[in-house]
């Protein structure tokens, strides 16, 4: 083993008992200090692409769509900068963590990865941003400049000409790039002929067999040559006699991830005959996973074009339709999962979430209850089952509850310490507690004065009390 990958294997298992709290606590939905802890294992295995950098940004997507808010100003000025590049990389991603389609961060990000030869980090970036550049309405020459110098600094001159040839797409009379191109291609020739031939730990990971199993993980941004492979790799296996469930899955994840309409029939379609020839739950799972992420990629595209389109009431009305179809799917989603999953507690938590949202409160009590039982849902489930009496009219049960939830909370500064208290003041103030209410909103406000109408509130019972 060299000193290199010796270095890098030690920071790595240093690094690893904080991604291990980071999932713990990203489980309660505890999102902003999961990313904290994230990080913090990043400050000491930087590179640490799937056990660090790939699970963060599949946090930062489920806060999302859990409506977690944007960085502050506050917290972008602190971040901008950084001492050196695993620092400026870090900021960056803490940024990025809490508003994951903002392509600027992503770009600072790459470049303090390059500048500090995260290399494996870097690629990922790399891909990811070129795909979202590729994809968006108005492509940035920019970025694409910016993606072209970073593959050179990274000495993959394959991807090096991609990125130009892109660029040169929105400037072709830019016969300063276009010689560029040349001698990049130039370089591209001479890489082809170079793959297997590194002994190198850093250059080993270069390999080209290997980072094209790299980015074809979970959560790596693949291109269409990729999603093709991907796809025909997976049915040669079952083509090849290995029908296991393992495979099916990666068949119907790699038709889904095709993003089109006939990829999406025959990934259903798939996993439908492998349910109805195995009476095996896994694979209707999964088809309600995609169905459930499906709607919510429709809705957060919804949400985009409405913030462009403030006053359109067409698009108003059709995320409310999406929203309400979410719902529906969602609740017979987890219903059948429960069903199925007897003893999985995570499943009747979500379960229990999705008959709160539908207004089921006495259906969703005993499984909030059951869920209570797992430690890492019990802040959770007890905010949820506070709310389940609040609505009810049970309004000292649901102040019980709030407390005793408050009390567990691990971090008080938490989003879900956050809402627990709003809760909780919002039980106090029903039942004519105003002082004990005003408290309680008034340490929110204290934290974080734009939640919700904690202002309001503060103003409106201030009114009262001097009447």
């Amino acid at each position: 083993m060299t000193a290199e990958k010796d270095a890098y294997e030690v920071g790595l298992k240093k690094a690893r008992a904080f991604f291990g709290r980071a999932e713990e606590v990203a489980s309660t939905e505890n999102f902003d200090y999961g990313i904290d802890l994230y990080l913090e294992g990043l400050n000491l295995s930087p590179d640490a692409l799937e056990d660090g950098h790939l699970p963060l940004r599949k946090l930062a997507l489920l806060r999302q769509d859990r409506g977690g808010k944007k960085p502050s100003m506050m917290e972008k000025m602190k971040r901008l900068k950084g001492k050196g590049p695993k620092e400026e990389m870090i900021n960056a991603e803490y940024l990025l963590a809490k508003d994951p389609d903002n392509l600027q961060y992503a770009e600072a990000m790459l470049k303090a990865a390059v500048a500090g030869s995260f290399l494996r980090t870097a690629e990922w970036l790399a891909l990811f941003v070129f795909d979202a550049n590729r994809a968006a309405d108005k492509p940035s020459f920019a970025t694409y400049i910016l993606l072209k110098d970073c593959f050179v600094k990274m000495k993959m001159f394959t991807r090096a000409v991609n990125a130009c040839e892109h660029a040169l797409k929105l400037k072709p009379k830019d016969d300063a790039l276009r010689d560029e191109l040349r001698d990049l291609s130039a370089s591209m020739t001479m890489e082809k002929g170079k793959y297997g031939k590194t002994n190198d730990f850093r250059d080993s990971i270069r390999d080209k067999e290997s980072q094209d199993k790299l980015h074809r993980q979970e959560y790596a941004i693949k291109n269409e040559d990729d999603k093709k492979q991907a796809v025909l790799d997976a049915q040669k296996k079952i083509q090849a006699g290995e029908v296991t469930v393992t495979n099916i899955l990666a068949l119907a994840d790699a038709l889904f991830a095709m993003g089109s309409a006939e990829g999406d029939e025959e990934g259903v379609r798939v996993l439908r005959n492998a349910h109805e020839q195995s009476k095996d739950f896994t694979f209707l799972k999964r088809l309600g996973e995609f169905r459930l992420k499906k709607l919510k990629n429709q809705m957060r595209q919804l949400n985009k074009q409405i913030a462009k389109e403030q006053d359109n009431e067409t698009l108003k009305n059709q995320f409310k339709q999406v929203q309400k179809q979410l719902d529906e799917v969602e609740l017979e989603h987890y219903k059948k999962c429960q069903e199925n999953y007897p003893t999985d507690l995570k499943m009747k938590y979500e379960y229990g979430r999705c008959l709160v949202k539908a207004k089921q409160f006495d259906a969703a009590i005993p499984m909030l209850q059951e869920a209570q039982k797992d430690p890492r849902l019990r802040v959770l489930s007890m905010d949820k089952m506070g709310i389940c009496f609040l609505l009810k009219g049970w309004l000292e049960d649901a102040t019980e509850i709030f407390e005793e939830a408050l009390k567990n909370c691990i971090n008080k500064e938490s989003a879900v310490a956050k809402n627990i208290r709003y809760n909780l003041a919002r039980s106090y103030e029903l039942r004519k507690m105003i002082d004990e209410a005003l408290k309680v909103y008034r340490k929110l406000a204290q934290s974080d004065f734009s939640y919700k109408d904690v202002g309001q509130r503060i103003d409106k019972l201030r009114k009262n009390v001097t009447n």
